[in-house]
C-alpha cells in the first residue's frame, strides 16, 4: 500500500522529547543561525550569505557591484535557503510575527536578485555573470535551485503565501527551458533538483516540473560523459574537480543499473530520494527496483550502527561493503539527514519496518549528534571514536573534531538539521487508503485528513510506552504502528484490552482495523531494556567488540564519566547492562547505563612485554547523541570485549 505524506501544518508538537527538540529550534537556534547568515555573530565564521543576495538584487537593480564582493562558497545560497524551509516549517506550529518578517525581507532580496529569465543565484549573478551552466559538474546552481524551491513549498504549505512559490516558479520554468531545449544532455553534479522538482510539482501540480525530474534522473550516467565534454570548453573551475570521477557525481551508470551506493554519500541518498519519490508518483516499476537495490547496499553493508553513511574523508563518499572505521569515519550530518528524506519516501513506496527503523536510528543518533544541546554548536562529521590529541589533529583526523565548532565556511549541516527538526511530524506520519502509518513516536496530535485526529503522549525515546487517544466520529479506520526491529518484548491493548500482535502485524507495523470511536486509547509499550549490540565479522573495526543500545538511542562511553580514559575499558563477557533512573538534570535529561567490565592497566611505555593487565571497574554510558557537551574528553561506542 502506497501512502503519502501528512502536512506539516496536520501535526502539532507536545511536550516530548522531540516537541523540545523543535522548540529549542524556534527559540534559539534561527535566531542563532539568521545572525550568522546576517554576520552579526562576532567570533563566528563568516557567513556573508545574506549579504550576497543583497549584493544580487543591487545589481539587479543597476548599480555597480564589483565581482570579488561576493564572499563564501559558490552555494552560499543554499544555507539561506535551508534556513527559510526550517523557519517555515516553525511557522506552521504557530504565528511568529518577527519571523514571518525577517523571512519577507529575505523573499524580498529573491525576488529583487532573480533576472527577468527566472535565473536566480548570488554566486553568478555577482562574481560569474555570463558563465550561468557551464560548469555543472561543480557550480551548484542546479542544488541552490532545488533548495530554495524546497523552501518556498514549505513556506507556502506552512502559511498559504505563493509570492516565494511563484518567485520559484518562474526559475523552475527557466531551468526547464534550458535543459528540455538548450541543453537536454546536463544534470547537476551535486543531485538535489531531483526531489525538490517533485515538491514543486506537489504544491503547484505543474507536470513539467515531474517532467523535468524524471529527464534529470534518465539523463544520469549515460555515455558520453557529459562532464568532460564540458571541462573541454568551460575554461573556468570552482575546485578543479576530475570529471572522470563519475562516483563522487552520482554518474558511472544510469540509475536504473546502479547497485552499490558509492561516491559522495550526501549527494547520493538526495539522488536516491527523487527516485523513489519519482517512482512512487511515475508507478515506474524499474526504478523502485533500483531504489530497493540501493536501499540495501547502504543500510546492510555500508551504514553505521548510528545511522552515520559516508565512511571516508576523501570525497565524502562511501567506500567498499564493510569498510566502518570508527575514528577517521566521516559521517557527515547531512548525509543522515538525506537518508531520512531517502526512508521516508521509500515508506510512502511501501510500508515496510526496516524503513522506519533507519529513519530512526539515523535521527536519534547521527543527526540529532549534529548539534549540541544549547542549539549553539554543530557537528559536520560524527565520529565512533575520539581522543583528544589525535582526533582533529592528525593528518588522517583533522576532519573528526572532539568539540562542535559554532559554525563552518560550508555550513550545510547546521541549517539542514533545523529543516529536519522543525518538519519532524511529517515524517512521523503517512497516509494510505483509509489508514495512517505511524513510523515515529512523538508527542503530540496529527489530523489525519481522514475526519479523526489522533494525539499521543509519550516519554519516547527515554521510555517506551507510547499512548494514542482518538478523536473523532465512530468510523472504521485503520492505524499502523511500527513496531522497531529492536523491541524484543512488545505488547499492544485497545481500551485496555490486549490485541494479538502475531496476526496483527506484517512487514514490522501493527495494523489495528476497527470502528473507532472518540476517546478510545491504544497503547504501545515497547522493551527498553538495554542490550549488547554486534557488528558483522566481516566489519574490521568493530570484530571482538560491543555496542549498547537501550530502545532507539546507541549509547557510548565518555572519559568524563570513566576516570578520564576510555582506552582501556572493555565490556565483561559475562557482565550485566543496567539502565539506571532518568536523570532530568543530566545532559538534558538522560537515562545513563552502567555495564560491568575491565580496565586495562598501562603498560609503563610504549610496549612491554607479556598479556595486558586489567581490573575490574563499571563503564558507564550515555546516549551516543548527548556525547562532546561537557569538555574536551575520549569518546567511544565500540568496546571491546573480553
Amino acid at each position: 500500500m502506497q501512502s503519502r505524506e501528512v502536512p506539516v501544518t496536520a501535526y502539532q508538537a507536545g511536550e516530548g522529547f522531540l516537541s523540545q527538540k523543535q522548540k529549542l529550534v524556534r527559540q534559539v537556534v534561527l535566531p542563532y543561525q539568521y545572525d550568522i547568515l546576517n554576520d552579526q555573530l562576532p567570533g563566528v565564521e563568516k557567513s556573508h550569505a545574506l549579504e550576497n543576495l543583497r549584493l544580487a538584487a543591487r545589481k539587479m537593480a543597476g548599480e555597480e557591484v564589483p565581482p570579488d564582493a561576493f564572499y563564501g562558497m559558490v552555494f552560499q545560497d543554499s544555507d539561506v535557503a535551508k534556513w527559510l524551509e526550517a523557519a517555515a516549517y516553525a511557522l506552521a506550529a504557530g504565528p511568529d510575527p518577527e519571523l514571518e518578517a525577517r523571512m519577507e525581507e529575505v523573499i524580498d532580496l529573491l525576488e529583487q536578485g532573480q533576472r527577468p529569465d527566472g535565473y536566480l543565484d548570488s554566486y553568478f549573478t555577482v562574481k560569474a555573470p555570463g558563465k550561468e551552466w557551464t560548469n555543472l559538474q561543480e557550480a551548484h546552481e542546479l542544488y541552490c535551485a532545488g533548495h530554495l524551491m524546497e523552501a518556498a513549498c514549505a513556506y507556502y504549505e506552512a502559511t498559504g503565501k505563493d509570492r516565494f512559490l511563484k518567485i520559484m516558479e518562474k526559475n523552475g520554468d527557466c531551468i526547464y527551458r534550458h535543459f528540455m531545449e538548450a541543453c537536454p544532455r546536463g544534470f547537476s553534479g551535486h543531485p538535489e533538483i531531483e526531489l525538490a522538482l517533485m515538491r514543486l510539482y506537489r504544491a503547484t501540480g505543474n507536470e513539467k516540473y515531474k517532467e523535468l525530474c524524471a529527464h534529470f534522473i534518465d539523463v544520469r550516467g549515460q555515455e558520453p560523459n557529459y562532464f568532460v565534454e564540458e571541462q573541454k570548453t568551460r575554461g573556468w573551475n570552482v575546485w578543479g574537480n576530475d570529471s572522470l570521477d563519475t562516483d563522487y557525481t552520482q554518474s558511472t551508470k544510469p540509475v536504473r543499473e546502479q547497485e552499490d551506493a558509492v561516491g559522495h554519500a550526501v549527494r547520493a541518498v538526495y539522488l536516491y530520494t527523487g527516485m523513489a519519490d519519482l517512482a512512487k508518483e511515475s508507478g515506474d516499476e524499474s526504478l523502485k527496483a533500483a531504489c530497493k537495490t540501493l536501499w540495501d547496499s547502504i543500510t546492510k553493508r555500508r551504514m553505521y550502527v548510528t545511522g552515520g553513511i559516508g565512511s571516508t574523508v576523501i570525497g565524502e563518499a562511501f567506500t567498499v561493503d564493510y569498510d566502518l572505521p570508527n575514528a577517521t569515519v566521516y559521517a557527515e550530518t547531512c548525509a543522515s539527514i538525506g537518508l531520512i528524506f531517502f526512508a521516508r519516501r521509500m515508506l510512502e513506496l511501501e510500508p515496510r519496518g526496516e524503513y522506519g527503523d533507519v529513519m530512526e536510528r539515523a535521527l536519534y543518533n547521527t543527526v540529532l549528534a549534529g548539534m549540541a544541546l544549547d542549539g549553539r554548536r554543530f557537528f559536520y562529521v560524527n565520529p565512533l571514536e575520539v581522543v583528544p590529541g589525535i582526533s582533529g589533529e592528525a593528518a588522517t583526523q583533522r576532519h573528526d573534531l572532539p568539540q562542535r565548532p559554532q559554525w563552518y565556511i560550508c555550513a550545510c549541516c547546521p541549517p539542514n538539521v533545523a529543516r529536519l527538526l522543525t518538519s519532524i511530524g511529517s515524517y512521523a506520519y503517512t497516509v494510505g487508503e483509509n489508514t495512517l502509518f505511524a513510523h515515529l513516536y512523538l508527542e503530540g496530535t496529527v489530523d489525519t485528513g481522514l475526519g479523526w485526529s489522533l494525539s499521543c503522549e509519550t516519554g519516547y525515546p527515554h521510555q517506551g510506552e507510547v499512548r494514542y487517544t482518538y478523536h473523532g466520529l465512530e468510523q472504521n479506520t485503520t492505524l499502523a504502528l511500527r513496531i522497531p526491529g529492536w523491541s524484543r518484548k512488545t505488547a499492544l491493548t485497545v481500551n485496555g484490552e490486549p490485541a494479538d500482535l502475531a496476526t496483527l502485524t506484517k512487514d514490522g507495523y501493527a495494523y489495528l482495523t476497527r470502528t473507532f470511536r472518540e476517546g478510545d486509547r491504544i497503547t504501545l509499550t515497547l522493551d527498553m531494556a538495554p542490550q549488547w549490540v554486534t557488528a558483522s565479522a566481516k566489519v574490521p573495526a568493530a570484530t571482538g567488540c560491543a555496542a549498547v543500545q537501550r530502545g532507539p538511542l546507541v549509547y557510548c562511553a565518555e572519559g568524563v564519566d570513566n576516570s578520564d580514559d576510555v582506552l582501556g575499558l572493555s565490556f565483561r563477557r559475562d557482565g550485566a547492562l543496567k539502565a539506571e533512573a532518568f536523570d532530568p538534570a543530566l545532559l538534558g535529561g538522560v537515562t545513563p547505563i552502567t555495564a560491568q567490565g575491565w580496565r586495562q592497566k598501562d603498560a609503563g611505555g610504549l610496549y612491554a612485554y607479556g598479556l595486558p593487565q586489567r581490573e575490574e571497574t563499571e563503564v558507564r554510558l550515555i546516549p551516543y547523541y548527548a556525547w562532546a557537551n561537557r569538555g574536551l574528553t575520549q569518546m567511544r561506542v565500540w568496546l571491546p570485549v573480553g
